[in-house]
């Protein structure tokens, strides 16, 4: 699959060397993908006592500028996405060019990210947890894409105080990341 790139798209704290976003590069690279780190250029913008939806706001246009940026320099002809929490703001992008993208907890309250995944034509798997505040199970389902949603993991994808439970939620979001990038341009 030469010209396949997937960028990886940090969340707010969220690195991409953390386990989703790592594991999310290997299911890409096994598939014969090219993978590239996205990484701040600065700070994301702080909450500074706002509210919620304010924040997002923020953090959505700051994550569109900065992606936007870098798909414009992008020139591989077959291109996918798959960012963590902030990083899945890049969903509107992902809606306005046509590409596929894996979101990892993606902020689903709150936020127009709902918006942006609804007018996507492009295949994406939608990933969380059912003990993540940012996660709505049935706004999820209701997309009519795959969903992957994790008993009791928090916004890290993981289970408190159990981190053999917490690996295993990882090894079946990587399963389902695997099932899902097998899919993209067959």
């Amino acid at each position: 699959m030469a010209g396949n790139v997937a960028l990886l798209i940090p969340g707010h704290g969220y690195s991409v060397e953390r386990p989703l976003l790592h594991f999310a590069g290997a299911v890409f690279r096994s598939h014969g993908w090219t993978t590239r780190e996205v990484s701040w250029p600065e700070s994301p913008p702080p909450r500074d006592g706002q509210d919620l939806p304010v924040w997002f706001a923020r953090l959505r246009s700051f994550t569109l500028a900065h992606v936007g940026r870098v798909l414009e320099r992008e020139t591989a002809p077959r291109i996918a996405l798959a960012g963590k929490s902030m990083g899945a703001f890049a969903a509107a992008l992902a809606a306005d060019r046509g590409l596929p993208g894996i979101w990892l907890t993606p902020v689903l309250r709150d936020t127009e990210l709902p918006a942006d995944l609804r007018r996507g034509s492009a295949p994406f798997l939608l990933a969380g947890g059912t003990a993540d505040p940012s996660w709505d199970p049935e706004l999820a389902r209701s997309l009519g894409r795959p969903v992957h949603e994790a008993e009791n993991a928090d916004h890290g994808m993981e289970i408190a105080g159990d981190p053999v439970r917490s690996a295993e939620a990882l090894r079946q979001v990587t399963v389902a990341m695997d099932a899902f990038v097998r899919t993209l341009y067959g």
